[in-house]
């Protein structure tokens, strides 16, 4: 095991721990979010979620991914398979990384550790979402009015909710459409339905 001088994570090789310590150094930095990762091939493939670029496609359904483990991940949706099984309650998974994770439901393994508070995570997402809170950087910035967030998908429904002109959903009996699916849901549940929200009848006292 190889440790991380900057902030002690393990590495289980010394181009493994050189790699992790470009994150630190800022050698490969997003320009659009600030994010560092140990590798241009890292950064390549995080730079597609602000270019939304998807590079491969299904050649069953023709959806596009970013990176090619999530077109391997998603043609097994196709074929049905799912290779790795977890021996305590028998899911299956379609990747190691799942079962991975999964398996720190049993064991309650929480191996990334806030440095500040000491609150511990299953994953180094949570992590890295939880240090902001701390931090109070928002790297995420509406390109319309410029509103930053601190995760981005925060980011995205905002954009969907404030700046989107799309509803998606459409009232069945009278056609009218709305841009959540709550609103659609109250919409259908006041005028059309028997809502509790719905105002009271006026008792007939004659």
């Amino acid at each position: 095991m190889y440790l991380c001088p900057d902030c002690g994570k393990c590495c289980l090789s010394l181009y493994k721990l050189n790699q992790h310590k470009n994150i630190h150094t800022g050698r490969y930095k997003c320009t659009e979010c600030g994010k560092c990762y140990g590798s241009s091939s890292y950064l390549a493939v995080h730079r597609r979620i602000h270019s939304g670029e998807k590079p491969f496609e299904c050649n069953v359904c023709s959806k596009r991914f970013t990176q090619s483990c999530n077109l391997l991940q998603h043609s097994r949706i196709h074929s049905g398979e799912k290779l790795y099984k977890c021996e305590v309650c028998h899911k299956a998974f379609r990747l190691s990384g799942q079962l991975t994770m999964h398996m720190r439901l049993h064991t309650g393994n929480k191996p990334f550790e806030c440095h500040v508070c000491g609150k511990a995570f299953r994953q180094s997402g949570c992590l890295e979402n939880h240090l902001r809170v701390h931090t109070g950087e928002k790297p995420f910035k509406c390109s319309v009015c410029h509103i930053s967030f601190s995760q981005n998908s925060h980011l995205i429904v905002h954009k969907h909710h404030v700046h989107s002109v799309e509803k998606p959903y459409m009232c069945s009996v009278c056609n009218l459409s709305f841009r959540q699916n709550s609103h659609l849901i109250a919409h259908k549940q006041y005028i059309h339905g028997n809502s509790k929200f719905q105002p009271k009848q006026p008792l007939d006292r004659t």
